[in-house]
């Protein structure tokens, strides 16, 4: 696939490449159309704190973590039409609860629920390795999560003015918000008719059960448990957050644990569920798939997603403090680290596919990470802005180039199972910017680059050791193994019998 590809628009894969990334976008406009907003708020609603739109901002993260593991489950299941286009009618309830609550209790649940819609990253995944070839997928996968990424960047630039210019008043932050939701909604619909999972006559391969992810050993089913628990365990940071902030007591955060605990436990059973009757009959040599590269994907979308999360939400007040600038200068200057996903992403896709190697590209990319943030760690006043700047650009570069490296393998480690992975990479991304977060509340901005870097450098190692290079990565077709052929014919003969009946 060449760049001038995408403005072949009659094409069935580039328009639906066109169609999902526009339904991303959207939905990165509503989850981050808070923000932007947030000092009308403030001035609009006089039982409102600053206090209060912190809390809704840790909100605003929290159940997209379990929201993108359920969401990867359902892709299997449903696939990735129904999917988002369910998810962006139903977000859009939410949206426009928290757009004229009246109540402290309502702004924060409705945040709480809107959250989910994080999820659509993975659903958008899916949907585009249904349309490319293995050989194309990382530079579709890339120009896809590059411009719907974007999404957050336009809800920052366009809402204050909607907000303003085209409503006015004290009201007219709702109605901006509210706009979003209903015009993410509408196109909910329109995405429904508009696209179908995969090529005309495409078989939608998707695995017997969807509770958990199926693995190929009784070794991968522990590790499975293992990356499992941290998915759902790393709510509790949240837990504590709230909790340290004054907004729940003693007694609900308890609870709050429990209910997390509740979570994980089933969690592991679900996986034991599944898998267990699966190892005892026997993995056949064709359907098996190596876990340690989900694990070293887990960890590299850990590094850099997570990474990048956490760095957007510090870097405009350490340019401003280092270099003494305005709040205004450093926005726009910690902006370019974000602006450069529109470029990068596609670009470490593109160079996913071209490199003939796509192991040694993400190795490549993580080595980069570690060394851009390492580099970040030593800048201080002394340092001329134009270099600092320089570095933090080459730094955003390998940090979204690597996320869509990450994405160009993924959908050619196991094709049945694309949803699932997707979806739990995908979190990991989350799970880094909370602890990431987290971690940056009790130390120095230095300290804090030093300690990506070293994040990012694990991750190389674990990369180096753990990732293999996917069989069909560059083949003309996805891999289809004998399970997926049995998978098959069980659905027609179902198919057969119900029409039959």
């Amino acid at each position: 696939m060449k760049v001038a590809d995408v403005f072949r628009v009659r094409n069935p894969e580039i328009r639906a490449l066109h169609l999902t990334w526009i339904a991303f976008f959207i939905t990165f406009y509503v989850w981050f159309n808070m923000a932007p907003l947030a000092s009308s708020m403030l001035k609009s609603v006089d039982w409102l704190t600053k206090d209060d739109i912190r809390l809704f901002a840790i909100c605003n993260v929290a159940l997209t973590i379990p929201a993108r593991i359920i969401v990867g489950m359902a892709l299997d299941r449903f696939g990735p039409r129904r999917v988002f286009s369910v998810l962006m009618v139903l977000m859009a309830i939410p949206a426009l609860v928290f757009a004229f609550g009246t109540t402290m209790m309502q702004l924060l649940v409705s945040r709480l629920v809107l959250s989910s819609i994080g999820a659509s990253f993975v659903v958008g995944i899916h949907m585009t390795a249904m349309w490319f070839k293995p050989r194309d997928i990382g530079f579709a996968e890339g120009f896809y999560a590059g411009w719907g990424n974007f999404g957050s960047a336009a809800a920052a630039i366009s809402l204050p003015t909607i907000a303003l210019q085209m409503y006015g008043g004290e009201d007219g932050w709702r109605w901006a918000i509210a706009q979003s939701a209903i015009f993410m909604a509408a196109y909910g619909v329109y995405y429904w008719f508009a696209i179908t999972d995969g090529p005309v006559g495409t078989v939608h391969r998707k695995p017997r059960k969807a509770i958990a992810l199926e693995v190929s050993t009784w070794g991968d089913m522990v590790k499975l448990i293992l990356w499992t628990i941290p998915l759902v365990g790393v709510l509790g940071i949240l837990v504590w957050r709230i909790e340290s902030m004054g907004y729940i007591g003693r007694t609900g955060a308890l609870i709050c644990y429990g209910v997390i605990t509740a979570i994980v436990i089933y969690q592991i059973i679900q996986i034991l569920r599944v898998n267990i009757p699966i190892l005892k009959k026997g993995v056949p040599e064709d359907d098996k798939y190596p876990f340690n590269s989900v694990a070293a994907l887990n960890s590299t979308y850990f590094a850099n997603f997570g990474a990048e999360l956490a760095v957007v939400s510090m870097l405009p007040m350490f340019f401003e403090e280092t270099w003494s600038l305005s709040a205004a200068a450093a926005g726009m200057i910690a902006a370019s680290f974000a602006f450069v996903n529109l470029l990068a992403r596609p670009m470490g896709g593109l160079v996913s596919d071209r490199m003939g190697n796509r192991r040694f590209v993400m190795l490549a990319y993580m080595f980069g990470i570690s060394i851009g943030f390492a580099l970040m760690g030593f800048m201080n006043s002394s340092w001329p802005l134009i270099i600092a700047v320089a570095i933090t650009v080459f730094t955003s570069f390998f940090v979204q180039g690597a996320e869509g490296a990450t994405f160009g393998i993924i959908p050619s480690i196991k094709r049945r199972l694309t949803g699932q992975i997707s979806g739990m990479a995908g979190a990991y991304g989350n799970v880094g910017a909370v602890v990431y977060l987290t971690i940056f509340t009790f130390v120095t901005p230095t300290q804090f680059f030093y300690i990506i870097a070293a994040g990012a450098f694990i991750s190389w190692v674990l990369c180096l050791m753990w990732l293999k290079e996917p069989e069909s990565g560059f083949a003309e077709e996805y891999q289809v193994s004998s399970v997926d052929l049995q998978i098959e014919e069980e659905a027609r003969q179902k198919q057969a019998g119900a029409t039959a009946g």
